[in-house]
């Protein structure tokens, strides 16, 4: 019954916000459309579709809110007004009881509140849809006698929370088919495929230790910078529905008349978002996928100023050395106004189909970019580009790649910033010597270097074994009959007179390789 309900009232908020008309309009013909005629006359008129959707996501709760969120990141799938306007979506929650979370809090930590903490706020500084958080101060133990004193962050997550995520999932999964077998353009738009992204998300924000986690990973790769700041997590307080970490003092990024009265840079720190956006991407290969202005701070204190604080990990993207590579140089390619590398390269990686014409695609790359450079990034968007080349695309069949999803999404809340904070800032020229960087650290002499160091380990275990897997396979030949006596003579040498000068000679021959390379370089250098 309560599925039924919930169902009956996703049918009249759809009727609400006016969603019949733009719904009646998408359908193939057929009798549903037919039915959907003679009841649409009777739907509330004045908003965009845009606004239709964004408005009966908010009515329909936070699962639907943050589902929209997700969605607006889809400009490969969604028109762009509407991917525009589902971006305004915003996560705002009531908090639930203070005393549920204090009872929450003390089951995962197995102790009372006052065992672990000096004081403890009980209204919680944040709400969302799947945590909320509390600020405290930490006592010190005998095992951490540092502790005490240091102010932290408690995250807690919302009670019940999975049965309604399971059951509002379980409708979407509903609607995203009859979308994707009524709607003539349903099949394109994937929506059983972004449902299922979507549960993917959810759940991982459902566990705080992979949060931690994320965190963990992020403060270890930033870990010396001077232009991020990661809190630091307190592993032995944390657990799947309760998370303490460090908490973070500082400017939401949105309030710019309070960082501007602060003294902060607004050029540098544009500046310095895009590299960290860059360096996140193509340095680590891990990156924070959530970059909303309510995520991030900026850090006033004199020892930290004018630095970015990063908050809520629960969604990171990951990205193989393969993606890495082939967006590194797709960027440059771009930046270049090299429109057939661009073209090759997608070819290359098999997100377009092998026969494609290079010239052909090379072309439409060209027609979509080219408008847009040498301009500050005030006059362009984008969102704009890659909904046109996402437009252009389609043509040649290429396949979006999943993994870049997150990325696409982050690439797009690093513009909004830097819209919000340098308005003349050109984004190409300030990504690009960080791009040229990471190149040259994959494929000139500092990566070959690089690559020399991490091989070794691998060299120095393989090369005692050479001996003994040439008499296996001199064994092996033997078997089938494909020994000569020559071999046979060299088989008897190995195994009993040669193998350790052999072992050592070719210690040495691999020594000598890497030092003559090394000093060959430094020379050259």
């Amino acid at each position: 019954m309560k599925q039924f309900f919930r169902l009956f009232k996703i049918l009249y908020t759809i009727w609400r916000f006016g969603l019949l008309r733009i719904v009646r309009d998408s359908l193939r013909p057929g009798l549903i459309k037919v039915i959907l005629t003679g009841i649409s006359w009777t739907t509330p008129t004045g908003y965009t579709r845009g606004e239709s959707l964004r408005l009966a996501l908010e009515a329909l709760g936070p699962i639907f809110v943050k589902f929209g969120q997700v969605l607006s990141t889809r400009r490969d799938l969604l028109p762009l007004d509407v991917a525009d306007e589902l971006a305004k979506l915003q996560d705002q929650v009531p908090p639930f009881s203070q005393a549920k979370s204090i009872e929450l809090i003390e089951l995962s930590l197995g102790k009372k509140l006052s065992e672990v903490f000096l004081s403890f706020d009980e209204k919680p500084v944040a709400s969302a849809s799947v945590a909320q958080v509390h600020f405290a101060v930490l006592k010190g133990t005998e095992k951490y006698p540092e502790w005490q004193g240091k102010e932290v962050a408690i995250k807690v997550l919302r009670p019940g929370i999975l049965p309604i995520i399971e059951s509002d999932l379980a409708l979407l999964r509903v609607l995203a088919s009859l979308v994707e077998k009524l709607w003539r353009d349903g099949k394109r738009l994937k929506p059983r495929e972004n449902v299922d992204e979507f549960d993917t998300y959810l759940h991982d924000e459902l566990d705080l230790t992979r949060e931690a986690s994320n965190a963990s990973q992020l403060r270890r790769n930033f870990e010396g910078s001077k232009k991020l700041i990661i809190p630091e997590m307190y592993w032995d307080l944390c657990g799947i529905n309760v998370m303490v970490m460090e908490r973070m003092h500082g400017i939401p990024i949105s309030r710019l008349d309070d960082l501007r009265a602060a003294g902060i840079d607004f050029k540098k720190l544009a500046s310095d978002g895009v590299e960290i956006f860059f360096t996140q991407v193509f340095h680590d290969g891990f990156f924070h996928a959530d970059m909303h202005p309510g995520n991030i701070f900026v850090s006033v204190a004199p020892e930290t100023f004018g630095r970015y604080i990063a908050l809520d990990f629960g969604i990171v993207g990951a990205l193989s050395e393969t993606d890495k590579n082939y967006l590194a140089h797709n960027f440059l390619a771009f930046f270049n106004r090299n429109y057939r590398r661009v073209a090759e390269l997608h070819i290359e990686s098999g997100w377009v189909p092998a026969d494609t014409r290079v010239e052909e695609l090379e072309g439409a790359v060209r027609a979509v970019c080219e408008p847009y450079f040498d301009r500050p990034l005030k006059e362009i968007s984008l969102g704009i580009v890659l909904m046109r080349l996402f437009q252009a695309s389609r043509r040649f069949n290429v396949e979006i790649q999943p993994q870049l999803t997150l990325l696409q999404k982050t690439l797009l809340n690093v513009e909004g910033l830097g819209r919000q904070l340098d308005p003349d800032m050109d984004l190409w020229k300030t990504a690009k010597p960080v791009l040229e960087r990471w190149v040259d650290q994959q494929i000139g002499i500092r990566g070959f270097i690089e690559r020399l160091k991490s091989e070794a380990p691998q060299w120095a275990k393989l090369v005692p074994t050479i001996p003994r897997l040439l008499v296996q396979w001199l064994e092996a030949n033997q078997k089938q009959g494909n020994t000569s006596d020559h071999e046979l003579m060299l088989k008897l040498v190995l195994e009993q007179q040669k193998t350790k000068k052999l072992i050592w000679g070719s210690i040495l021959f691999m020594g000598g390789l890497l030092g003559g390379t090394l000093f060959t370089l430094s020379w050259l250098s």
